[in-house]
């Protein structure tokens, strides 16, 4: 069966990879990964509060407390700048398949800076992990929006990486948003970014850092929006989160995706889970008559599916209807 995907202008044998975590922090967990067959290596962002304590970034993060009234101390990570770029040459050195590093950044001089960095350290591709809450009532949609477009450009205009960039799913106007992405040059997007919530612990009166691995019910929401997206906009689409079986990694490439990230699987079950994600999509396709991935990609996307309706509003009333279990008393 022929695999093969095109996702930030590299040809893969598949469309599966790991996506970003702890797991390159090791040398051999990353061997372990290329021999069960990764298309690529992500590695987890580097974020600008491990690069220096900047004023701005100081700032920031007093910032953010003196807001909420509460929040954890700055993080504490297990790669600083210097290490990352240094983990990132040995992965560069180990493997053969393309390395695409992550970054997260607070200041524009920090995302300019350390793509820079990366860039020279030898990553195959950069992925541009956008990840902030608005907590400001004051900032309106327009200017979150804005602030995302204007740390592409900077970015884009700095490096000559293929870019892609990993976004939430709660803009206010998220197609109109990849499309703005597209015309400045993004070479792909990652849909989604997991906002990990945190909890509370009502004895301590304390906010509590939490960490719950995905499971396959999240892939609906990646779904939607792959579907949405594929065929209107240029850059290639990565699904992230909620792949844990060849049937879930089958749906994403069904409603449009280039490529398929997962953790939380490798996470549970280790990574030959890639090898066994693999073969089940192989072998879905061949019993289907596919003879190739690029067959179904985007089958079912908006622009595809024999009803379109079912990712808009028009399906909101069928599936409240589709409910067929007893009333509680």
């Amino acid at each position: 069966m022929n695999l093969t995907t095109t996702y930030l202008g590299f040809s893969l044998p598949h469309p599966l990879m790991p996506g970003a975590s702890p797991m390159v922090d090791d040398l051999d967990m990353v061997r372990r990964l290329e021999d069960a067959g990764a298309a690529a290596i992500v590695m987890h962002s580097l974020f600008e509060e491990q690069i220096a304590d900047t004023d701005d970034v100081a700032r920031y993060w007093v910032g953010r407390v003196d807001t909420l009234g509460c929040g954890p101390a700055r993080p504490v990570f297990a790669l600083g700048p210097d290490r990352y770029l240094e983990q990132l040459r040995r992965i560069r050195e180990a493997v053969d398949v393309p390395v695409i590093a992550s970054l997260n950044g607070v200041t524009t001089s920090a995302w300019l800076d350390y793509s820079v960095l990366l860039e020279e350290a030898g990553a195959s591709a950069l992925e541009l992990n956008i990840y902030r809450v608005p907590t400001e009532p004051a900032e309106d949609g327009a200017d979150v929006e804005a602030r995302v477009l204007d740390v592409f450009r900077a970015v884009r205009a700095a490096v000559r990486l293929p870019l892609a960039v990993k976004l939430s799913p709660f803009y206010s106007a998220l197609a109109h948003l990849a499309r703005a992405l597209d015309i400045l040059g993004a070479d792909g997007l990652v849909l989604f970014n997991r906002f990990y919530q945190p909890d509370i612990d009502p004895e301590a009166l304390d906010v509590v850092p939490t960490l719950q691995l995905s499971d396959p019910a999240e892939l609906r929401l990646r779904l939607r929006w792959l579907a949405i997206l594929h065929g209107r906009v240029r850059p290639a689409l990565a699904a992230s989160g909620g792949v844990h079986t060849g049937l879930d990694a089958l749906k994403a490439v069904l409603a449009g995706a280039h490529a398929v990230q997962m953790v939380s699987a490798l996470l549970r079950h280790g990574p030959e889970r890639l090898t066994v994600v693999r073969e089940s999509l192989a072998r879905w396709l061949e019993e289907h008559e596919y003879e190739s991935l690029a067959q179904a990609q985007g089958r079912l996307s908006m622009l595809r599916c024999p009803d379109p309706t079912a990712f808009e509003r028009a399906n909101y009333l069928r599936v409240l209807h589709s409910w067929r279990g007893g009333l509680g008393r």
